[in-house]
């Protein structure tokens, strides 16, 4: 029974509620985890509140060791992690290597917190008086994390906010809870003060406590955009500091100019790595003339039809693709790609049904393209989060723009190109907030900030970089005099600097 870890030691779930952990490469049962009750949760909010006056106060400089010393435990511990993530997510162990360095780099960032958060000043804004700004934390901050990235979307919070001087409730997804536990694990042993980094089990019950409990000052969330929605409103309503990353249809456009082979290299990665459970992967190919789509389409055909799929463990060769992280996914995916083909697209390759020998209960989709996909279909307009890729045809390069402006989802999009003027203007006008220019997945470096626009972000702040660290403190502006002679009489005049 997993359950959850507070004040730095484990402590059992009390709810009596639980859920199966399943290996998605094989459909068994390999764990519960406990469901936290309010109770359980506000044990976990009050142990953050009672350690944090205490890790406020230590200086940025010792924060700042510890998380040195975390990083390089993890360092130390990546193949441990990484089979973690691959026995409750699914996804092949290269790939959760690569989640942990995405978010070991965040660590990275988070350690040269003394400079970061050491405000600005200004001497003489008036005669004799001095300026200076502080970046304070906030309190106790909570975070909300998908089943996608066990490791590295929490760590796109947690770290900035404990350098920060801020303490922590993480609540991971309750599909794969173990890694977050693991790295619990680790802070402590970093040197982490008990208390200041809580892990919660739980499903809405808890997230609802999270969302109104006046000791949480901040929530930092990152999953589906109706969930992001009720995460952002709830939260804002009760007086928090919120930021709600949702969902995505990242857009590839393939200008005729293009390297074909480059592209469908890009496409085979962006969309089928982590099997499409990715908020950054490219779910649409955007063609520029039939010629390219032709192309595309007789080159990726037989790409996907090679695509080894399987478990993410134990494979003397590793498989390129893993599974779905639950059955109810897997039927769910299986439905869009039913709707494709009522709907009319063409459908070149199809994923349902797809059977790995030896593994024949495990939750597997194989690789799907779609062809003629239209913006009014279904599988155009919603996120499907599965290794399905759509391949629309537009006539110019103005088309593609206005196909991706006019969709709700913003986060990411890419061109691949050899035109500079092309891939210029298409980074301007594009109403987008990632972009990559012959970059498939255009996920920025920890030093920078990650965020979409429209319906894929809720709250003016992107995750970690500048836009991190401004959203987990808060500021404060003091002005200072000291006078040589005291103040002769009051002053009734709106204060102007001289």
């Amino acid at each position: 029974m997993i359950g959850n870890y507070i004040n730095s030691e484990f402590v059992p779930v009390t709810s009596g509620r639980n859920l199966p952990v399943t290996d998605p490469a094989t459909g068994k049962v390999i764990d519960q985890v406990g469901l936290s009750s309010v109770a359980d949760t506000e044990q976990a909010i009050a142990s953050a509140e009672a350690a944090w006056p205490a890790w406020a106060q230590m200086t940025p400089l010792n924060r700042s060791r510890i998380l040195f010393r975390f990083k390089a435990l993890l360092e130390q511990n990546m193949d441990e992690l990484a089979t973690l993530i691959s026995r409750e997510h699914g996804k092949v162990h290269s790939d959760a290597l690569g989640e942990l360095t995405r978010g070991l780099e965040v660590v990275e960032f988070a350690c040269g917190i003394p400079h970061l958060q050491k405000g600005e000043h200004s001497r003489n804004v008036g005669t004799d008086v001095d300026s200076h700004s502080m970046l304070m934390p906030l309190g106790v901050c909570a975070g909300i994390t998908p089943f996608n990235f066990p490791v590295m979307v929490p760590m796109w919070m947690f770290p900035i906010a404990l350098a920060t001087g801020n303490t922590f409730v993480l609540k991971p997804s309750e599909k794969n809870p173990s890694a977050a536990l693991r790295l619990a694990e680790l802070l402590s042993q970093a040197g982490l003060p008990p208390g200041v980094f809580n892990v919660v089990q739980g499903d809405k019950e808890s997230v609802d406590v999270l969302l109104s409990d006046p000791r949480v000052k901040a929530v930092s969330f990152v999953g589906s955009t109706p969930i992001a929605e009720y995460i952002y409103s709830q939260g804002s309503a009760h007086g928090k500091r919120v930021q709600a990353l949702g969902g995505a249809k990242n857009h590839l456009v393939v200008m005729p100019d293009a390297d074909l082979d480059q592209a469908v290299n890009a496409l085979m990665g962006a969309a089928f790595g982590a099997a499409g459970e990715r908020c950054m992967a490219i779910s649409v190919a955007v063609a520029i003339g039939d010629e390219v789509a032709d192309k595309l389409a007789e080159k990726l055909t037989a790409r996907i039809r090679e695509l080894r799929v399987g478990p993410g463990y134990g494979q003397s060769v590793e498989n390129e693709m893993g599974p779905l992280i639950t059955d109810d996914h897997m039927k769910r995916v299986s439905s869009y790609i039913d709707a494709g083909e009522a709907e009319g697209a063409t459908l070149l390759v199809d994923g349902r049904d797809y059977q790995v020998p030896g593994f024949e209960n495990g939750y597997y989709v194989g690789g799907t393209l779609f062809d003629h996909v239209t913006p009014e279909m279904t599988i155009y307009r919603e996120e499907i989060f599965g290794p399905v890729l759509s391949l629309l045809r537009a006539r110019s390069l103005d088309e593609a723009l206005t196909l991706i402006n006019e969709h709700e989802f913003g986060n990411g999009t890419a061109i691949f190109t050899a035109d500079g003027e092309a891939a210029r203007r298409f980074s301007d006008q594009v109403e987008v907030g990632m972009v990559g220019v012959n970059v498939p997945i255009p996920v920025p470096m920890a030093f920078h900030s990650f965020g979409g626009w429209k319906r894929s972000l809720f709250g003016p702040l992107h995750m970690h970089g500048s836009d991190g660290v401004r959203f987990f403190t808060r500021m404060k502006t003091i002005t200072t005099r000291w006078p040589k002679n005291q103040q002769q009489q009051a002053d009734f005049v709106m204060p102007t600097m001289k």
